[in-house]
């Protein structure tokens, strides 16, 4: 009889011990998890590490030309100045860059009332400083003044422009036109 009666309380002290070995077990993962962490040594080290990226994009900027500039003289005299014109080109484009001009008007119109005289835009040549030929101007096309293969220098190129007219038979006036300059990456 006796093992009657024990057969329930052994089944019962088998599922109690079974929990209590659960428990246990849990206990001491829980216990060797913060242990774990407050077990490390001072210097000890652990390394990753990261991808630094900087993306650099091209840019070019024209700055420091001349406002305006002024040439004088007679009918049917040739004027020219050299460097009238400046100006400035900064650019980190390694295949470099190219300065055009062009005239936003097909003549330089009087500034006097009543005077319907012109000066043809072809009249007025351009070339950078030093070079030759002259070439003329036009409204329709813009005149290479300036070309490279390399970026510039890291404050700037700093370049000027001659430009002659020949001034044709017309009135006693000053004569005006509005030039663009264009700095382009290649």
């Amino acid at each position: 009889m006796t093992s009657i009666s024990d057969s329930p309380n052994r089944s019962r002290n088998r599922a109690t011990g079974r929990r209590g070995l659960l428990v246990t077990a849990a206990a001491v993962v829980a216990a060797t998890a913060t242990a774990g962490v407050a077990a490390a040594a001072p210097g000890q080290t652990d390394t990753d590490d990261t991808i630094a990226k900087v993306v650099v994009t091209s840019a070019i900027t024209l700055t420091n030309l001349t406002p305006d500039f002024t040439l004088t003289g007679l009918p049917g005299a040739t004027v020219a100045q050299s460097g009238i014109v400046t100006f400035t080109v900064t650019t980190n484009n390694l295949a470099g860059y190219a300065v055009t001009v062009q005239s936003r008007t097909p003549a330089l119109a009087p500034t006097a009332s009543g005077n319907t005289d012109s000066i043809p835009i072809s009249a007025l040549s351009v070339r950078e400083t030093g070079t030759t030929p002259y070439t003329p101007l036009s409204n329709t096309a813009p005149v290479t003044v300036h070309s490279q293969s390399t970026r510039s220098a890291p404050t700037g190129d700093n370049l000027s422009n001659d430009y002659q007219v020949v001034i044709p038979f017309v009135n006693e006036d000053t004569y005006t036109t509005t030039l663009d300059y264009v700095a382009t990456t290649l």
